[in-house]
């Protein structure tokens, strides 16, 4: 189905989603600036309205967003060159606003939405412990039986969201997230190219480990290997090239 078919499925009655960016932070570890990952709004975003939903994207302060350099398919690095959904996204000046000015966190009304997406990238990992309103919608959106989703380190929320009898959301449920596997891969990059002390990790803690230690039941799919898995209402992603995936297990949760 293409994005400018007239004819959608319940194009009367579309299923809708909130898919939430970082803003941007400074990483206490390198001092660098971070920010959330594009193939993390972008892929979720275009599966999306391929399934004729509805998608807002809000951030924890709402205003503009700051993507990682890296996650960008224009950046020198190449990393993502070869990204061309962001690409489109980017270019695309309707879509490129989006980013531009988001709504803030408190904006979202659960009542009107069917899911909510936390996408990931760097920022989460230093930002999201303050970020109480997200962890309040999070929360929200699961208590309310609706699908409450998070992607790569956006899975960080899962440190935090607590449900209202005091249990955290995370203890005893399948999860997955960006693997510690991944996070080595990454420290030993930055290693090689003697950008940072070989005593400092990229990252203050890791999702794998945490999720471990908060009672969930962690499980990944290998090395940058695109890989989401349920748990109910809760779906989580493993890093920056499992957009795609956890959005279809979203849209097969909520049907078209």
């Amino acid at each position: 189905m293409s994005l400018r078919d007239p004819n959608r499925v319940n194009s009367k009655n579309p299923k809708r989603v909130a898919i939430v960016i970082a803003n941007a932070a400074t990483s206490s570890t390198t001092g660098w600036p971070v920010g959330f990952w594009w193939s993390e709004l972008t892929h979720p975003y275009y599966a999306f309205h391929e399934a004729g939903y509805e998608v807002d994207v809000f951030s924890p302060a709402g205003g503009k967003c700051e993507a990682d350099g890296m996650s960008d398919p224009r950046d020198a690095s190449g990393y993502s060159s070869s990204d061309l959904i962001s690409m489109g996204f980017i270019h695309t000046p309707a879509l490129a606003a989006l980013v531009e000015k988001t709504k803030p966190v408190t904006e979202i009304e659960v009542s009107r939405y069917d899911a909510i997406v936390v996408a990931g990238g760097q920022a989460p990992m230093f930002s999201f412990e303050k970020a109480t309103e997200l962890h309040k919608k999070f929360v929200a959106f699961y208590e309310a039986g609706k699908i409450a989703a998070a992607l790569c380190h956006g899975v960080a929320i899962l440190r935090y969201a607590t449900l209202s009898d005091g249990t955290l959301l995370a203890k005893g449920k399948t999860v997955t997230g960006f693997a510690n596997v991944e996070e080595d891969f990454a420290d030993n990059a930055v290693w090689s190219m003697g950008a940072m002390p070989r005593d400092k990790h990229l990252m203050p803690w890791r999702i794998e480990d945490e999720l471990k230690k908060l009672g969930a039941n962690y499980v990944q799919g290998g090395l940058w290997r695109g890989f989401a898995v349920r748990d109910g209402n809760l779906i989580t992603g493993q890093q920056n090239f499992s957009g795609q995936e956890t959005a279809e297990l979203v849209i097969e949760a909520l049907g078209r």
